[in-house]
C-alpha cells in the first residue's frame, strides 16, 4: 500500500526510470551479492542494541564485481580521503589521475551517455563531451569547507555521499552500498540492522535498505539508506540530474516498479552537500 500523499516528479520520474532500465551495469542479490537482513531497528534518532549478529553482506563476488570498469576506477577514489572533517584533504596528482579515470569510464556507459544527451535537452549541460566531464568533475571532486570556521578545505561531494565522513561522535554520509561492504569487510562497519518499514525486500530483486551501523565503535549513523546493487554510473547520474534541475529536497519519483524519495541537498551552492535515496512505499 502506498504512503498517502505520494505524488511523483513526472518529469524525474521518466527519466530516471529510462536510466534504471539502462543500468545493464547493476548487480545482483544471489549472482552478484547476498545479504543478511536478520534483526530490524526501529529509531532513526539514535543508536539501539545491535540486532545483527553477523555482517549485512554475506558475500560478494569482488573478482566478478570489481572486474567492471566502473566498479573498479569507483573503488580506487574510496582511499583517497581523510575521515573527519575539519581535517584537510589534500589531493595528489595520482588521486586527480583516478578521478579523471572515473569520469573517463561512467561517460563510456549508456547511462551517463543518456543523461549528459538528457541534461544538453534542458540546457544545463554543455554538448561537448569534454566540457560535460569538467562539470562532473566540479560538481563531485571540487573541494570544499564542510567544517564551520576552519579554514581548510575537508570535503567533496564524492567524499561525503559515497565515502563517509566522521564529525565529532557521529558518522556522516556513506550512502553506498560499494563502500558499506568494503568498510564492513575491513571490519570497520559494525551493522546494527534494517528499517523494515523503510526497506523494500518483497520484490524478486532486493533494490532498497534502510539501515543504522558505527564506525569502530566510536561513531554512530542511526540511520542512512541506499540502493543496493546499483552501478556507480547510475548513482552518479540521477544525483547529477536531480542537483542541476533544482530540485533540492525531498522529491517523490516512480522509479520503475519503486516508489522512492531521492533527497540531493546544495552546499556552498555549486556543489551537491548531501545525496540519497528512500523507499517511498510503507511494507
Amino acid at each position: 500500500m502506498a504512503n498517502r500523499g505520494f505524488d511523483p516528479d513526472p518529469e524525474l520520474s521518466e527519466i530516471l526510470t529510462k536510466l534504471w532500465e539502462l543500468d545493464t551495469n547493476k548487480c545482483y542479490p544471489g549472482d552478484d551479492f547476498q545479504v543478511d537482513l536478520q534483526g530490524y531497528v526501529k529509531s532513526g534518532r539514535h543508536l539501539e542494541r545491535d540486532r545483527a549478529r553477523y555482517n549485512l553482506f554475506e558475500w560478494v563476488n569482488d573478482e566478478k564485481v570489481f572486474g567492471r570498469k566502473t566498479y573498479k576506477t569507483f573503488k580506487d577514489l574510496l582511499d583517497n580521503y581523510e575521515l573527519e572533517c575539519g581535517e584537510a584533504e589534500v589531493v595528489t596528482p595520482e588521486e586527480k589521475k583516478e578521478n579523471v579515470a572515473f569520469v573517463d569510464a561512467i561517460m563510456e556507459t549508456d547511462v551517463m551517455q543518456e543523461a549528459h544527451k538528457y541534461l544538453v535537452s534542458k540546457g544545463k549541460s554543455p554538448e561537448h563531451v569534454g566540457q560535460f566531464k569538467w562539470q562532473l568533475y566540479k560538481i563531485w571532486f571540487s573541494l570544499v569547507r564542510r567544517t564551520r570556521g576552519d579554514r581548510d578545505q575537508d570535503s567533496s561531494s564524492f567524499e561525503h555521499v559515497f565515502v563517509g565522513e566522521g564529525r565529532d561522535d557521529q558518522f556522516i554520509g556513506l550512502h553506498n552500498w560499494i563502500q558499506f561492504y568494503l568498510q564492513e569487510k575491513a571490519g570497520n562497519i559494525d551493522y546494527h540492522g534494517y528499517f523494515r518499514h523503510s526497506t523494500v525486500q518483497d520484490d524478486e530483486h532486493f533494490r532498497l535498505i534502510a539501515l543504522q551501523f558505527d564506525w569502530r565503535e566510536e561513531k554512530g549513523k542511526p540511520i542512512s539508506s541506499c540502493f543496493l546493487g546499483t552501478s556507480p554510473e547510475f548513482e552518479i547520474a540521477a544525483y547529477t540530474i536531480c542537483f542541476l534541475l533544482g530540485r533540492l529536497c525531498k522529491t517523490d519519483v516512480q522509479l520503475g516498479e519503486y516508489e522512492v524519495e531521492i533527497d540531493v541537498k546544495p552546499f556552498a551552492k555549486n556543489y551537491i552537500g548531501t545525496a540519497y535515496i528512500a523507499a517511498a512505499r510503507m511494507y
